[in-house]
């Protein structure tokens, strides 16, 4: 007879579930057998934890080590790239070889526009003239100091060979900037040399004519970067950084070869020669002079019985601006005695006297820093531009004349009161370069008695 199953064994799954209670309670019922699985568990456990532990810490490790120091600027250089409207410069290769990067550090008047050109004549030299005056113009009335944080960003650019920063300094609904709309651009050796234009060759020595420059064809801002990428050297010649300390973002940036030249002059001559070029620069002395320092207290002008005649105004402003120029050398040279270590290495001073009194010594020795290599045609350009026959010559313009006669000029024309407001502002700076002070023109006038003494840097 045929045997009639339960409900329960017609269940398929009923043996297992059998089978699995009857294990259960047999582990129940021995709690050694618990209590070793639960170690096992904690075990298991703690390892994992351990192991995740350790692969955190050394992703942070690694993390700390590989990335590279931002400064407190990188946010708005980034901000600035990625605001392009060409964002090529995204996928720019990082360079195999770091540049050498110079900045010649100096102000209005102060022989920067011949001695920019021992780098410019240089072919192994990418050369731009005073950027920074397009940052000026366009900001203008802004006063000097508050327009130090933008004049170094568009540095940061520069150097990188990012030349789309001088379109934030473009007219409102104005043309694209081009290779001849860079303020200088018709006396640069790249931009007026092959391949950009047929009018002259880089490596063949001589000052460019801006009238032969003007007819060459306006090239791109992307055609010149791509000329930017092919030197080795980077070469910004300016007088709207005031203080080298604006600049320590930079020097500390490990991306970067910076080095800076500084470029200084009696500021007496300066001062005469600002006064000279007053026309030129009214603009920049308006600037220079918000600047200034309302609680300072400041000895007169001119003589109580001297009669006010409207040159007076901008000789003022000449005059006056020379306060803040030498404020601010005045805390240059205060870093560059006792040089944080991001200057160690990094800064020369150099004296125009010394320029022009010796040019190919010093030549050499400016090349030298710059890690460049000087040869007979450069040595011979500077030789002859300092030894011409006119003691003058007209502002901005930089031509051969006897710079040696130039450089004293200013003993036979400022005032003994100009004199003295010059020195009143400027006493530290001249205590530090070496030119001492004079006591009455008499004595500023007798050119036998030289005024130079031994530099303290």
């Amino acid at each position: 007879m045929a045997y009639n199953k339960t409900p329960w064994e017609k269940d398929a799954g009923f043996g297992r579930k059998l089978k699995t209670y009857r294990n259960h309670t047999k582990i129940i019922a021995q709690p050694g057998i618990v209590m070793k699985v639960l170690r096992r568990k904690r075990i298991v456990l703690f390892m994992a934890y351990f192991l995740l532990l350790v692969l955190t810490m050394l992703n942070l490790a690694n993390y700390k080590w590989t990335k590279e120091p931002q400064q407190c600027n990188h946010q708005m250089r980034s901000t600035t790239y990625q605001s392009r409207s060409d964002i090529r410069f995204l996928y720019r290769p990082s360079l195999a070889k770091k540049r050498q990067l110079i900045y010649v550090l100096t102000t209005w008047r102060s022989g920067s526009s011949f001695f920019g050109e021992l780098f410019n004549q240089n072919p192994e030299v990418f050369f731009l003239y005073e950027p920074m005056w397009h940052i000026w113009q366009k900001l203008y009335p802004g006063d000097a100091v508050s327009l130090q944080g933008a004049a170094r960003d568009m540095l940061s650019s520069l150097y990188r060979c990012d030349l789309s920063v001088f379109q934030l300094y473009n007219s409102p609904g104005g043309k694209n900037f081009t290779s001849l709309g860079l303020f200088g651009a018709t006396l640069n050796k790249v931009v007026c040399s092959y391949p950009l234009c047929s009018a002259y060759r880089k490596e063949v020595v001589g000052m460019v004519d801006d009238k032969v420059c003007k007819k060459c064809p306006p090239q791109s801002l992307r055609l010149l970067e791509e000329e930017c990428l092919k030197y080795n050297t980077i070469v910004i010649k300016g007088v709207r950084i005031l203080d080298i300390n604006v600049l320590a973002p930079l020097m500390e940036d490990p991306s970067l070869d910076l080095k800076v030249i500084h470029l200084v002059r009696d500021p007496r001559a300066v001062a005469n020669s600002r006064i000279k070029s007053r026309h030129g620069l009214i603009r920049e002395n308006l600037q220079v002079v918000r600047s200034r320092d309302p609680k300072l207290r400041r000895i007169p002008f001119v003589d109580p019985g001297h009669k006010v005649n409207k040159k007076d105004g901008s000789d003022y402003h000449s005059i006056g601006a020379m306060e803040v120029i030498c404020d601010r050398t005045s805390r240059t040279l205060r870093t560059a005695l006792n040089p944080p270590g991001w200057l160690k290495g990094k800064y020369m001073a150099v004296r125009y006297e010394d320029l022009v009194e010796n040019p190919v010594k010093t030549l050499r020795s400016v090349y030298r820093f710059a890690n460049l290599t000087t040869n007979h045609d450069i040595e011979s350009f500077a030789l002859n531009m300092t030894s011409g026959s006119s003691s003058s010559s007209k502002p901005f313009i930089v031509s051969s004349r006897n710079a040696t006669q130039a450089a004293s000029a200013w003993r036979m024309v400022l005032s003994i009161q100009q004199i003295k407001q010059v020195e009143d502002y400027c006493h530290h700076s001249m205590s530090v370069l070496g030119y001492e002070r004079v006591r009455t023109a008499g004595e500023a006038k007798d050119l036998s008695k030289s005024l130079l003494t031994r530099s303290k840097l």
